[in-house]
């Protein structure tokens, strides 16, 4: 027998136990005599059988194996690094948007409207109009760009302009400059404290935790497996992780914090997996107990899908240890929530939670392991990862047989957008709908529903209520409606691998990365990412407003 695989020292390893004695080759120059086996490295997909001519007249049958037999797993895809971009941004004049809110360093919040010429012929200078409270205005020269800035805030909700002429805007440094050493000081203390902290020592890999990885039935990205071992290595210490792993959706962010629960849970720890709605709780919870089903796991999750009497048994199953891994919401960090033995906890989307959250999160970190994921990390976060007080992991790899996003940019035409929707559900696929304003969005899902009648059209947004949305999400998962009128609600990262469209009004700038539905990274299906603007509309169109259009389109892979 010829086993060819790419686990030689595991295969030689179990057949050894089992008392079969094996024989290491690198190359098959002749066949095994009977009884021997031989083992080769390499990877095929499929094994076989052959008929030998024995020396004596006698047929003998050559088996070959290769990891499929061996262990019930093909490993199909190969991946390939997306190459970064060599420019970063550039901020320039022609970006500057009249009416946009920006940023003077020495004066405060403004409202930029527009440049002028000031000066004769021979020193005339071009300035910017910058409109502060009360009407005034000041003019600061080109030249003086670097001291000017975008305002970057709450988009909903505008800044006050500062008044000139008073001490307002030093006070509003001064108390920014006061928090800032406030934060800095609880970083040191928190960080200071975890560093000094003895936490759960993990040991090396199981035979379990590789069975767990041979499973994966794909290959690794080379991202992936760095961040595995990054992750492993955290753990194999005594001092408490506290990892950021950053990548896109569909990356394969969820299998390397599955990994890092089963080789806790191996070491007879527990796992509480945090995550920012109850559709994506429901979605790990079943992510997770299927691949674990071989294994003697206990797998719960923790939300509303659950009754009280449901929920009450979770939470004894954590105090006495019968539950290995719970997966939930907020409800974890709640006050009855106790685990016997906690050892990894992994949040998922760490920004969507609230200050009181976090607080309660910033405690664990002291304590336990914590593994945190995430596509768009607040800016805190990442700063505190690339200043080195977060270990970072960064996941740039793409799946090389993934089809790219197709963006097409076009005015508003009914026919467009019924042509879009139609076609996909043609392919049995479903249609993410972005209307990104709560006030007409129904009225928007009207406006669909008589442009293509025989679809059924969900609306989901940010202020309905928390149960609601979630109804709604789930629906739409298990394929109840063909579109879903939205908001950017919908970037919680949710698995929605139907969804082959995505259709956006506006230029305006939007949070869609997470939602794009062309990040699932093995998707068969080429998927077209349309993009209206109003045509209504067309002369109040500002610089700014073309050129996010045009980056749409150069952006397009």
């Amino acid at each position: 027998m010829v086993a060819i695989t790419q686990h030689q020292r595991r295969v030689s390893e179990i057949l050894e136990q089992e008392g079969i004695e094996v024989t290491l080759v690198e190359t098959l120059e002749n066949p095994p005599s009977p009884g021997q086996v031989y083992l080769l490295p390499g990877a095929l997909r499929d094994g076989w059988a052959v008929d030998l001519p024995g020396l004596n007249g006698e047929a003998s049958t050559l088996v070959v194996l290769t990891d499929s037999e061996l262990f019930g797993t093909v490993k199909e895809q190969r991946y390939t690094r997306r190459r970064k971009a060599e420019h970063g941004p550039e901020v320039v004049l022609a970006d500057l948007v009249p009416g946009a809110h920006v940023v003077h360093i020495d004066h405060g919040v403004a409202r930029f409207a527009g440049t002028t010429q000031i000066g004769d012929d021979e020193d005339e200078k071009e300035y910017l109009i910058l409109e502060y409270a009360e009407n005034d205005k000041l003019y600061v020269p080109t030249d003086h760009l670097d001291r000017v800035s975008a305002f970057v805030g709450a988009q909903d909700q505008p800044p006050s302009l500062t008044r000139l002429s008073t001490a307002e805007w030093a006070r509003v440094k001064s108390r920014v400059k006061s928090a800032t050493r406030e934060m800095a000081q609880e970083l040191l203390r928190v960080n200071a404290a975890r560093a000094l902290a003895e936490g759960h020592e993990h040991g090396g890999d199981t035979v379990w935790q590789q069975e767990l990885e041979d499973s994966f039935p794909f290959v690794e990205t080379p991202d992936q497996a760095r961040a595995i071992v990054e992750v492993k290595s955290d753990m194999e210490t005594s001092r408490p992780m506290d990892r950021l792993i950053c990548g896109d959706v569909g990356y394969g962010k969820t299998e390397i914090a599955l990994r890092a629960a089963f080789k806790s849970v191996n070491d007879g720890m527990q796992v509480g997996i945090l995550v920012p709605t109850t559709v994506l709780a429901q979605q790990h919870y079943s992510t997770f107990s299927e691949r674990l089903s071989p294994f003697p796991v206990r797998v719960e999750v923790l939300s509303r899908f659950r009754t009280p009497k449901e929920q009450q048994e979770v939470i004894d199953g954590l105090k006495d240890g019968s539950v290995d891994i719970v997966i939930g919401t907020h409800r974890l960090l709640q006050k009855d929530v106790h685990f016997k033995n906690l050892g990894l906890a992994v949040v998922d989307e760490e920004q969507r939670f609230g200050v009181s959250h976090k607080e309660r999160l910033k405690q664990l970190r002291q304590q336990v392991d914590v593994l945190t994921l995430s596509a768009t990390p607040i800016p805190r976060t990442l700063n505190m990862a690339l200043a080195g007080i977060r270990d970072l992991s960064t996941m740039d790899s793409a799946p090389e047989a993934r089809l790219p996003v197709k963006t097409f940019v076009s005015e508003y035409s009914e026919d467009v957008i019924k042509e879009a929707i139609l076609r996909e559900m043609e392919r049995g696929g479903q249609i993410f709908y972005l209307h990104n304003r709560v006030r007409t969005i129904h009225q928007a899902a009207a406006e669909i529903s008589k442009i293509v009648p025989q679809a059924r059209i969900m609306v989901g947004h940010g202020q309905m209520a928390e149960s609601e949305l979630e109804d709604v999400m789930m629906n739409f998962a298990n394929g109840e409606a063909d579109i879903l009128v939205c908001t950017t609600i919908i970037e919680s990262g949710l698995d929605m691998p139907n969804v082959n469209t995505l259709i956006l009004e506006g230029p305006r700038p939007v949070r869609i990365g997470p939602v794009v539905p062309a990040q699932r990274p093995r998707r068969p299906k080429r998927t077209p990412c349309l993009r209206l603007s109003d045509g209504s509309q067309r002369q109040a169109y500002h610089r700014g407003g073309r050129h996010r259009l045009q980056a749409i389109l150069e952006a397009s892979e």
